[in-house]
C-alpha cells in the first residue's frame, strides 16, 4: 500500500458502528430504529451518550414522502439527551454519506470531538399504503420527472434502465453480467443473520424472475426495508483510549462537475459516481490497487457497475469482463464486493449501511461474511445519478 497523504491531518477516524434490527415491515417507528442504532453504535466505541457532541444525518427534515426518513436531527438529540456542539442534515450533499463527509470536517477543525452520523428508514413499512405513496407522498410530481411522468417513467427502476440500455448498447453489457453482482450479494448474504433475503439463489434463478424496467428483472432492484445504521467519526486525540483501533478516513469523492441531472451528462454512460470517484483520488496517493474491499451503493446492480468503473477497479466499458462470474468480486475474490449482501440481498439501508458494513470488516467482525484476507483498505460509495459520495477507510494509524 502506498503511503497516504493525510486528508484532514489524519485527525478523523472512525470509533464504532451500530446498526438496528433490518426486516421486512416490522411495524416500528423510524425514530424507535434510530435510536437503536444510535446506541449500540455509542456503545460499540465506548462512549456514553453525553460524550456525543455532533450529530449529521441525510435527508433532513421536509422529506414528504413516508418511510424515506426515519427521524431527524433533532429528533435523535431530543430522545438522546445530546448536548450538540454542531449538527447538520442535508440532501444536496455527497450522496447518502455526504453527512459523514460533513461530520470528518467538523472533527477535523474542532467542532466537535465524538459526531454521531446515522441513516434511518422504514420504507417497508410505510409501502404497506401503496409503493406510490413513498415515492410522492406530496400528490405532486418532483421538478424533474415532469419531463419522464408523462411517458409512465415515474420509478428511479426506469430511469436508470435507459441510461443501463445505452450502456450495454455501447459497451456489451450482458444480462448474466449483471446478474453476477446480484447473485454475488445473495451470497453474501446467505451468511448474514440480518440479511432480508437469505436464500440460495442461481444466475438461472436471476434470469427467470419477472421483468422490472428493462434490462432490470426483480433481483436487479434493492429490497426496500425498515432499519437504521450509524457510526461515530471522532478526532482522533479524542479517540485515545477507546476499545477499538480508530480507522481512518484517508479520502473522500465530493465532485459534482456537471449538472445535477438523471438523464443530461455530456456522456449518458457515466454519473455523478465518475465525478466523486475523480475527487476521491485526487486527494490521496493511495491507488485503487490498494483497496482490499468494495462495498458500492447497489440501489440498482447497474449503480454498481457505474462505481466499479468510476473508481478505476476496471476500464470504462469493461466492467462486464470484470464481473462474470462473480469470481473477483467474492469473498475471496481480488475485490471482495457488499460483503453485507448489499440492499439488493441484504436490505435498503439506503447508503449507510455500506460504511457500516466497511467498518464491521475492517475490524474483522463479520462473522462467517468475513473477508477471507485481512483487509486493510475499503472503499465505499454511494449514490446514483446525480447523486455521489465516496469515502476510503482504513486500518492504518
Amino acid at each position: 500500500m502506498s503511503e497516504p497523504s493525510g486528508l484532514f491531518g489524519r485527525k478523523a477516524v472512525v470509533t464504532g458502528a451500530g446498526k438496528s434490527q433490518v426486516g421486512r415491515r416490522l411495524g416500528r417507528g423510524g425514530l424507535e430504529l434510530t435510536v437503536e442504532a444510535a446506541l449500540r453504535a455509542i456503545a460499540d466505541a465506548g462512549l456514553d451518550p453525553g460524550d456525543i457532541d455532533g450529530v449529521a444525518s441525510y435527508p433532513g427534515p421536509g422529506v414528504p414522502d413516508p418511510g424515506f426518513s426515519g427521524a431527524t436531527v433533532h429528533e435523535l438529540r431530543n430522545a438522546l439527551g445530546l448536548r450538540s456542539r454542531w449538527f447538520t442534515s442535508s440532501m444536496e450533499t455527497a450522496g447518502q454519506i455526504g453527512p459523514a463527509i460533513d461530520a470528518c470536517m467538523a472533527v477535523a477543525t474542532g467542532l466537535a470531538e465524538h459526531v454521531l452520523v446515522y441513516r434511518s428508514v422504514w420504507e417497508s413499512t410505510a409501502q404497506t399504503a401503496g409503493r406510490a405513496s413513498v415515492l410522492f407522498g406530496s400528490g405532486r410530481l418532483p421538478d424533474h420527472l415532469e419531463y419522464f411522468g408523462p411517458f409512465g417513467a415515474v420509478s428511479a427502476a426506469n430511469w436508470l434502465a435507459m441510461v443501463a440500455q445505452r450502456y450495454m448498447h455501447d459497451f456489451g453489457l450482458t444480462r448474466e453480467q449483471l446478474g453476477a453482482i446480484a447473485v454475488n450479494a445473495r451470497n453474501n448474504a446467505g451468511l448474514n443473520p440480518d440479511a432480508v433475503y437469505r436464500a440460495p439463489m442461481t444466475l438461472d434463478d436471476y434470469l427467470e424472475a419477472r421483468m422490472i424496467s428493462d434490462p432490470f428483472c426483480l433481483y436487479d432492484c434493492d429490497v426496500p426495508c425498515d432499519g437504521a445504521s450509524a457510526v461515530i467519526i471522532s478526532r482522533r486525540e479524542a479517540a485515545a483510549g477507546l476499545p477499538k483501533p480508530p480507522l481512518t478516513v484517508e479520502s473522500v469523492g465530493t465532485g459534482m462537475f456537471e449538472r445535477a441531472t438523471w438523464d443530461q451528462r455530456a456522456d449518458i454512460t457515466t454519473m455523478a459516481a465518475h465525478d466523486a470517484a475523480t475527487t476521491l483520488w485526487e486527494r490521496t496517493t493511495l491507488r485503487p490497487a490498494d483497496v482490499d474491499m468494495a462495498q458500492l451503493y447497489d440501489g440498482f446492480s447497474f449503480l454498481t457497475v457505474q462505481w466499479l468503473e468510476a473508481l478505476g477497479f476496471c476500464e470504462h466499458g469493461h466492467v462486464g469482463e470484470f464481473v462474470e462470474g462473480g469470481h473477483r468480486i467474492a469473498l475471496d475474490g481480488e475485490l471482495p464486493l457488499n460483503t453485507s449482501g448489499g440492499q439488493l440481498s441484504g436490505g435498503r439501508l439506503h447508503g449507510m449501511g455500506f460504511l457500516h458494513e466497511a467498518c464491521v470488516q475492517l475490524w474483522g467482525e463479520g462473522g462467517d461474511r468475513q473477508v477471507r484476507k485481512t483487509p486493510e483498505l475499503a472503499a465505499v460509495a454511494v449514490g446514483g445519478g446525480p447523486v455521489a459520495g465516496a469515502m476510503l477507510v482504513s486500518r492504518r494509524e
